[in-house]
């Protein structure tokens, strides 16, 4: 008997592929950032860059956490652990790192022979196998960094000025590639020439912000010798890259530009006075656009320069960061024709583009009506309710 994370329509398509289901595996390591380094987080975040002592604290206590998953998932003689996350939870002070997935096992076929672990879950495992790219190891890339206080005195004299602040664009560009670099490096000392099914985090820890990209080392056989030691890498679904694979194109880069601007203090005066009256705020308008045709001229750039035949997937983001200054953040996956990159199936199962549907609700003081997506989001959210 198995107690597994896998719902109906995962164990349906993992089957389709001679892989059942095993165990949920959990892993975890609570962490202090102690005295010491609190004190070095501190002078770094005054000059600004990385905060190396928060990033390689975090680093560590994800790794710690995903390392237990994986000998437990062992101890259940699994062949692998497919959907593992890898969250954060703050325990009055010290830092939880959690990590979740389900054992699998795989007496046939690819997997049989070696251990493997993937964020994907088991629809997005099928895909992923289906399309060619045989997973090997779950890898992540972060990165914790802050602005610096001089950093800030310099945009805050540049955000009086309409346009962009080059020194917040700078920072949060270097911080964004930073992780993405880390995790196709991750990806390569594991022996992979692909990742894939990248998933972005930006969250506040200890006073700083760490970025996480989190996806799966892959290695797919029809990729070009170039990409062995600098894997491909992908923000599309699985079910995506399917798609796209199934026409004969294949991800070459996960792509991203950053702008950030500032509307200027008589902007912000006249965009002031225009909140009296209906209408248009042109100041607010012209920013904005300008912002975003900015950063998605940058993932234009990095996609040419790859040598990508078109750039999909495209997602925006915008986060007002006070006092004027708006980032914009553009991101997409440079694609490209290669020879041999196909499919094994003609189509997908219909089970595969079903979305999982929520049977658990729990209203909290704190966050109002929760929707429990996952059992991690469930240890945190619980660690929060009284």
């Amino acid at each position: 008997m198995a107690t597994t994370g896998l719902s109906g329509d995962e164990i349906f398509c993992l089957n389709q592929k001679g892989i059942s289901a095993g165990d949920l595996v959990v892993g975890n390591s609570v962490f202090s950032l102690g005295f010491v380094g609190g004190i070095g987080s501190g002078i770094k975040t005054l000059i600004g860059g990385e905060v190396t002592q928060m990033t390689d604290m975090v680093r560590e206590g994800r790794h710690n956490s995903y390392q237990r998953l994986v000998e437990e998932a062992r101890r259940h003689n699994a062949s692998g652990v497919t959907g593992v996350t890898n969250d954060l939870i703050r325990h009055a002070g010290n830092i939880e790192y959690l990590s979740i997935g389900s054992a699998v096992h795989a007496p046939t076929g690819p997997l049989k022979n070696s251990f493997f672990a993937t964020s994907a879950d088991g629809k997005e495992l099928f895909c992923q196998l289906d399309a060619g790219f045989i997973p090997i190891k779950f890898v992540f890339g972060n990165v914790a960094y802050s602005i610096g206080f001089s950093g800030g005195i310099v945009a805050s004299f540049r955000s009086m000025k309409r346009g962009e602040v080059k020194e917040y664009s700078d920072a949060l560009n270097m911080t964004r590639h930073l992780a993405l670099s880390r995790i196709r490096q991750d990806a390569a000392d594991a022996g992979a020439n692909a990742v894939v099914g990248i998933k972005t985090t930006i969250q506040p820890v200890a006073g700083v912000q760490e970025m996480v990209m989190i996806g799966t080392a892959s290695h797919n056989p029809h990729l070009p010798a170039q990409y062995e030691r600098n894997p491909v890498s992908s923000s599309l679904s699985n079910v995506e890259m399917w798609n796209l694979c199934h026409l004969g194109y294949a991800p070459i880069e996960l792509v991203l530009g950053v702008s950030v601007y500032s509307i200027g203090v008589v902007g912000g005066i006249m965009a002031s006075l225009k909140n009296f009256v209906r209408g248009e705020i042109s100041e607010l308008t012209t920013l904005i656009y300008e912002a975003r045709h900015n950063a998605i001229e940058q993932i234009a750039k990095a996609a040419e320069k790859c040598g990508a035949d078109d750039v999909v997937g495209v997602t925006t983001y915008v986060n007002d960061m006070g006092g004027g200054l708006i980032e914009f953040m553009a991101m997409g996956t440079a694609v490209k024709r290669i020879p041999g990159i196909a499919t094994e199936s003609p189509s997908l199962p219909m089970q595969a583009g079903v979305k999982r549907e929520e049977t658990f609700m729990r209203v909290s003081p704190f966050f109002g009506m929760s929707q429990l997506n996952s059992p991690s989001q469930y240890a945190g959210l619980a660690s929060y309710i009284p």
